[in-house]
């Protein structure tokens, strides 16, 4: 993983204001992205809200280069700290 992709997973920690919970799911499926590739296995059953959230939000990224979810979680990470 590049440094600068680090450095943004790190700060993410440290933001002091909640992202929300959209924007929680939004750096969850880059980073997945990013650091798995596309999606893989089955979408989880309709009771398991989150799972199955988590699952629709990464798959939506299906064919996104692992340099440009990188890339676009960096750019989301410096955009949250600059609301800050």
């Amino acid at each position: 993983m590049s440094d600068a992709f680090q450095d943004a997973v790190a700060a993410v920690g440290t933001l002091s204001k909640d992202p929300g919970p959209q924007v929680k799911l939004a750096l969850y499926a880059l980073f997945k992205q990013a650091s798995d590739g596309d999606v893989k296995g089955k979408r989880p059953g309709f009771t398991d809200f989150v799972g199955r959230a988590k699952y629709d939000a990464w798959a939506a990224l299906s064919g996104t280069s692992a340099e440009q979810a990188k890339a676009d979680y960096i750019a989301k990470v410096a955009e949250l700290q600059a609301a800050e």
